[in-house]
């Protein structure tokens, strides 16, 4: 394959829609941002990139942040720190607590110029908006703002590249215009995130929209990724951890398990296993 035909393979991959809610429109609206997204980030190596992640589970017991986001941020820090990039994550302490605790590098000393400093990447994976009102929101319509607003207004200021999403409510989803979303997804309407990024990546799960990306830059590198990195099974033991350690739940059931979105973990690592085959 080409490296554009092994890009359009790897979209192809993430942008199938396990949990039903009606993201072909989604899917079609940006279809070269996937593409973009990827040359973008690769044209600017040795960058510090700032991975925003976190979504608040209220109805989880106990409320607790989601497994989707978490997991990719860090796989993005597998994947882009042994290629020279800084990878650090912006989010609330459960998060940040699960991310360090799998993260491969951590002699670095986080301060705030990392994350407003002029050479800083932004990224946004799952992580939730604000609409038309300010207000941030689950896909059932709660309103989580008050968990998500003091760094949130950390990312406000700050141009930010890449937004990764699954469900209309997270930043980078402000780049779809309103009736789409209102239209297409439940309680779209309601939750959708009017906070757009330069590119936006839409997957059928988030972390999905990570694992892509750093396939991306791979192709266009024209190396292969370390073998660990694109194995399910590592990546399972990985959730495992952060999942113990945040501790993090499952977004759909709200359980504290090793899933994600509610998927059995042979139907989430499918675009793992199809991501591995068009690297090799």
């Amino acid at each position: 394959m080409t490296t554009d035909e092994k890009l359009a393979a790897i979209l192809a991959a993430i942008q199938t829609d396990p949990g039903h809610r009606g993201l072909a429109e989604l899917f079609a609206y940006c279809p070269d941002d996937f593409t973009a997204a990827c040359r973008s980030l690769e044209s600017h190596p040795h960058r510090t990139l700032i991975v925003a992640t976190g979504f608040y589970i209220p109805s989880a017991k106990p409320p607790a942040f989601e497994t989707d986001g978490p997991l990719g941020a860090a796989f993005l820090a597998r994947a882009f720190e042994p290629l020279g990039y800084r990878v650090e994550v912006l989010a609330e302490a459960p998060v940040q607590r699960a991310f360090e605790s799998v993260r491969t590098r951590s002699e670095y000393e986080v301060d705030l110029e990392c994350y407003i400093g002029p050479k800083a990447f932004f990224i946004a994976i799952e992580r939730g908006g604000p609409g038309a009102d300010g207000r941030c929101r689950t896909m059932r319509g709660v309103d989580i703002t008050r968990h998500l607003e003091e760094l949130n207004a950390l990312v406000a200021i700050k141009r930010l590249e890449i937004g990764i999403g699954d469900g209309g409510n997270e930043i980078g989803m402000g780049k779809i215009p309103h009736d789409i979303v209102a239209r297409t997804i439940p309680n779209g309407d309601l939750i959708h995130c009017r906070v757009p990024t330069d590119h936006l990546i839409v997957a059928g799960v988030s972390n999905w929209g990570a694992y892509a990306l750093a396939a991306g830059i791979f192709v266009l590198k024209g190396i292969k990724p370390p073998p660990d990195l694109f194995d399910p099974d590592r990546e399972r033991e990985i959730l495992e951890v952060m999942v113990r350690e945040g501790p993090l739940v499952d977004g759909v059931t709200g359980k504290q398990t090793a899933t994600v979105d509610g998927l059995s973990w042979e139907e989430y690592a499918k675009p793992l296993i199809r991501l591995r085959e068009i690297l090799q």
